[in-house]
């Protein structure tokens, strides 16, 4: 799967211990990140892992981009709620990206851990479980 992970400022330590803790994991996979994050990770860890720019100049929007070419499977994007953000509306649109996409999207260390431990798991991405044509889950 290809997963993109991005923390705003005052969350990057927090995903750099989150990919630390579950690199068995990802490890398998294609990492992308905006550009601090993904310094600060392939850093800590040693992963390959694809950087765009930062947020605030567009690495946002390249993610999006990929999302909406549906050439992304995960976004990891550990926000800080208490703090103004220059670029909110990119975020906004990223948000907005992954749900139009159906695009599992974590905004917080506790939903990235059950995606994460889902996808360790072997679940499938319910998007190739669905009926043609139509984007509902098929009840398994």
């Amino acid at each position: 799967m290809k997963i993109a992970l991005i923390a705003h400022d005052r969350k990057k330590d927090l995903i750099v211990k989150l990919v630390t803790a579950y690199r068995f994991i990802l490890e398998k996979h294609e990492l992308y990140a905006t550009g601090t994050t993904g310094t600060r990770i392939t850093e800590a860890t040693q992963l390959p892992v694809h950087r765009f720019k930062s947020g605030p100049l567009g690495g946002d929007q390249q993610i999006g981009a990929m999302i909406s070419e549906d050439d992304l499977d995960m976004v990891i994007f550990l926000r800080d709620p208490l703090a103004a953000q220059p670029h909110e509306p990119d975020v906004t649109a990223l948000i907005r990206l992954s749900d139009v996409y159906e695009i599992p999207l974590a905004t917080n260390i506790g939903t990235a851990e059950i995606l994460l431990r889902g996808l360790d798991a072997g679940f499938a991405d319910f998007r190739e479980v669905i009926h043609e044509g139509d984007r509902r889950p098929i009840a398994l």
